[in-house]
């Protein structure tokens, strides 16, 4: 097994391993270090049914099922996303952190490439502990201590951006609501750095400020999330995998296929309460 690092911000791709295989504790523990120096990785030419996604996906942690999205009606522990030629939005479209809505939000995802179009379709990821790293001390202070409301509303209430999929069935749209609060600033569980850790699809406001402060400090906060230095990009073939860390990173899947047909398998690793 080898390990490319492959931009000064974040990712790694990893050759030389068969992630269909019974893999050793030893190549775990390979993959985790690696994916908590890198925060997302990369793995092409692999070729998974959804028992070995899943098998794969348990190595890390318990497997986490979407409180607003239909699973695999086989697999509820899979979560297709696709992107058919019709759809006018794509699922996981505009930058964002996977389910921060929920009080332990994942740890992480895993994403695996069925089918997709001959151009298009990147992802983009960003970490957000050079997020954070290059803001001012200042700033820092200034942050230190806030907390901020999540939601999933904006997404999954009736006539959210995710309920316009056609492929993406949506479920409980009165629960999404509810909102939970996470600090503006977390600190990684595994590797014990800072990071930003609000977005722009699921956070709503910060706690104990005016709505046009909130507003304000977001929008400076979201621009610093996606600035291009903390940024990779990651052009999907067929057999390609992603596994990021959501406590680390935000990612933004790129629709520039209209009319075409993207097919991706997705499983997500359970996370804790963020501090």
């Amino acid at each position: 097994m080898e390990i490319h690092r492959l931009t000064g911000a974040l990712g790694a791709e990893i050759t030389g391993v068969d992630l269909a295989d019974a893999l050793t504790a030893e190549t775990v523990g390979q993959i985790r270090a690696a994916f908590n120096e890198h925060h997302v990785l990369f793995f092409r030419g692999q070729h998974w049914t959804p028992e070995q996604q899943i098998a794969f996906g348990q190595r890390f942690g318990e497997l986490d099922t979407h409180p607003f999205v239909e699973g695999n009606e086989a697999y509820p522990e899979i979560l297709d996303v696709i992107t058919d030629p019709d759809d006018v939005v794509n699922f996981g479209g505009g930058w964002h952190t996977d389910v921060t809505f929920l009080p332990e939000p994942d740890l992480g995802s895993i994403l695996y490439a069925v089918e997709v179009p001959e151009h298009g379709g990147d992802t983009l990821f960003a970490n957000q502990h050079a997020a954070y790293d290059a803001m001012s001390d200042g700033f820092k202070g200034l942050l230190d201590g806030l907390h901020a409301t999540h939601s999933a509303g904006p997404q999954y209430q009736e006539g959210g951006y995710s309920t316009r999929s056609k492929q993406m069935r949506t479920k409980n749209p009165e629960l999404a609501a509810e909102h939970v609060v996470h600090p503006v600033i977390r600190t990684h569980p595994e590797n014990g750095r800072k990071a930003l850790y609000v977005n722009r699809a699921f956070t709503t406001g910060i706690v104990g400020l005016h709505p046009h402060e909130s507003t304000a400090l977001l929008r400076i906060l979201h621009e610093q999330t996606t600035r291009e230095a903390f940024t990779c990009r990651f052009r999907w073939e067929p057999g390609s995998v992603a596994m990021w860390d959501n406590r680390s990173v935000q990612h933004y899947a790129m629709f520039d296929y209209a009319g075409k047909r993207r097919h991706m398998r997705r499983v997500t690793i359970k996370g804790d309460t963020p501090v």
